[in-house]
């Protein structure tokens, strides 16, 4: 009869049965008692180093005891002899909050794409992007809560569009102090930091000295900069200086965030933005990178566009593809942004994703759309049609214009960490990028296991305890006493990501159980429906 009330409340506890490994242990007389017990796994701490095989103990949402814990009492104690405890990863680059407050993490809460990767942890507002305020999206996540944790940085492209607008200028004194106004009050209301996007609107018409006065502001709290850089084609080393400049003058960390290299033009380079890093890093300069795993990058096509036809938003880049000599000229630099850049020099590299306004295109490359229409296959008339489908309402794409070797040597860089710049996906109309659903099992299953590019060890540490100490999260991306119980157990054996390009919603496999704040979120493969997750705030968070 005990045994069966006690099926009942894990049943409860967790959202599914559990089976033979899950039965829970029997009473000892006179021990405390664990809520969780991971029995007979090989232990990675997060901090490189070697597995350990042992036991740990959760009680609540903390780990409070590693060691042999074969004869103490558990609500839960699951086998995982033969598997990989590790602590749960942490992307440190993560889309989960878009800018439709109706998508996302708020219409998958359970972001399973995430936690079958063993994804504990999203950090937002990346690329310059974030919602304003930050404490509405932290306080409505609080309000409807996730299964994985979440934190933000605050976007300096959200910033200067709430202050500045969408034009081409710098901004005024009154107005770069108002700026550094909206970032302290989001650095107070528990914003880890400062992204930009510099490729991007507007924060692309941003001085360098604009984005170092509002570092300045951010270092003060004790954050970091993030930053997708000015370019990372032709341009892409001048803008690792810049990146690296505004850590150093800002007086804070500065990342690179998803390094690459795009552009055949421009293959090989990552030896020389490499070398940048170390060069800044041995002069003293907090650098650090991180990467996904995919030698394709997705965003949308106006990242082909010239800078000058995007001066002053959507309205005004139609007035002037409506003029014929502007569009004459934004053909020209379109065409040969899909030469030498993310076009690869060719239309099928550039693969639509996510069409709004039509989405029976969704999953054709541009060549395949101008057959379909029965126009020559030429960089020019990809461009012409990249003009028509923006002016159609726009488009999200997949850009494959990467190389391994890059991919490879950034990748076994030491202060390069993994992050998906993907966000929670489910099976939809779209033909996102893979790496919505296969980051971390990729990074594990065909880098680790297959190419060998890293230890098993490493790349644990690359997604756990290097991206937690980069943001301050000192209980976190660990396994150690005190610790947040943030912990998945994976197969090394069997990880493997099935999302292709072609047929991106597939989820990960190998991951076995993952627990989120001392909590099954993942039990015996199956998802229990519990969403535990956490509005993590940084140490600069005023109540």
């Amino acid at each position: 009869m005990r045994l069966a009330l006690l099926l009942v409340a894990l049943i409860a506890l967790h959202g599914c049965a559990p089976d033979s490994s899950t039965i829970p242990s029997s009473d000892q007389p006179g021990e405390p008692r664990f809520s969780v017990i991971l029995s007979g796994g090989s232990v990675y701490s997060g901090s490189n180093d070697e597995p350990v095989v042992t036991d740990i103990g959760i009680r609540g949402n903390l780990i409070v005891e590693i060691g042999d814990l074969g004869q103490r009492p558990a609500d839960l104690r699951l086998d995982v002899a033969g598997l990989a405890v590790v602590p749960g990863f942490i992307d440190i680059h993560s889309h989960a909050v878009r800018s439709d407050p109706e998508d996302g993490i708020f219409r998958w809460p359970d972001a399973e794409n995430l936690i079958r990767q063993g994804v504990t942890t999203v950090i937002g507002g990346p690329d310059g992007s974030s919602p304003l305020p930050v404490a509405d999206t932290l306080r409505a996540l609080e309000e409807r809560p996730s299964s994985v944790n979440f934190a933000t940085f605050v976007g300096h492209g959200s910033v200067r569009a709430l202050v500045v607008g969408e034009e081409d200028r710098p901004p005024t004194d009154a107005e770069l102090q108002a700026m550094r106004d909206q970032v302290d009050l989001a650095m107070r209301q528990g914003a880890f930091g400062l992204s930009s996007g510099l490729i991007y609107p507007p924060g692309r018409f941003a001085t360098t000295e604009e984005v170092i006065e509002l570092a300045r502001v951010v270092a003060r709290h004790g954050g970091i900069y993030i930053s997708h850089m000015r370019q990372e084609g032709l341009d892409v080393l001048k803008s690792v200086a810049e990146t690296i400049r505004i850590g150093e003058e800002g007086g804070l960390p500065t990342q690179l965030t998803h390094h690459k290299i795009v552009g055949a033009p421009m293959w090989g380079k990552s030896v020389e933005t490499l070398a940048l890093v170390d060069a800044a890093i041995a002069r003293g300069v907090d650098v650090s990178i991180d990467q996904y795993p995919y030698t394709a990058s997705s965003t949308r096509l106006t990242i082909l566009f010239p800078g000058w036809s995007l001066d002053g938003g959507r309205e005004a880049l139609l007035a002037r593809l409506g003029d014929a000599a502007q569009r004459q000229r934004a053909k020209e630099a379109i065409a040969y942004n899909i030469e030498v850049d993310r076009g690869g020099n060719d239309p099928a590299n550039v693969v639509l994703a996510n069409c709004p306004h039509d989405t029976s295109i969704n999953g054709l490359n541009l060549s395949e759309l101008l057959q379909q229409q029965e126009r020559d296959v030429s960089n020019e008339n990809a461009a012409e049609l990249l003009m028509e489908l923006v002016e159609a309402g726009n488009c999200s794409a997949v850009f494959h214009a990467i190389n391994e070797d890059d991919v490879k040597r950034i990748m076994r860089h030491p202060v390069t960490m993994i992050a998906s710049d993907g966000g929670v996906e489910a099976p939809s109309e779209k033909v996102p990028h893979p790496r919505n659903y296969g980051t971390f099992a990729r990074l594990l299953g065909y880098y680790v296991r297959e190419q060998n590019v890293l230890p098993f060890h490493t790349a644990i540490h690359k997604v756990t305890r290097l991206p937690a100490d980069r943001l301050g999260l000192s209980s976190r991306g660990r396994i150690e006493v005190g610790a947040v119980a943030d912990v998945a157990v994976i197969d090394p054996a069997t990880v493997v990501d099935t999302a292709t390009f072609d047929d991106p919603h597939q989820y990960a496999k190998g991951v076995h159980h993952v627990l989120v704040f001392g909590i099954a979120v993942l039990l015996d493969k199956k998802m229990t429906g519990s969403r535990p997750g956490q509005v993590l705030r940084s140490r600069s968070y005023v109540q």
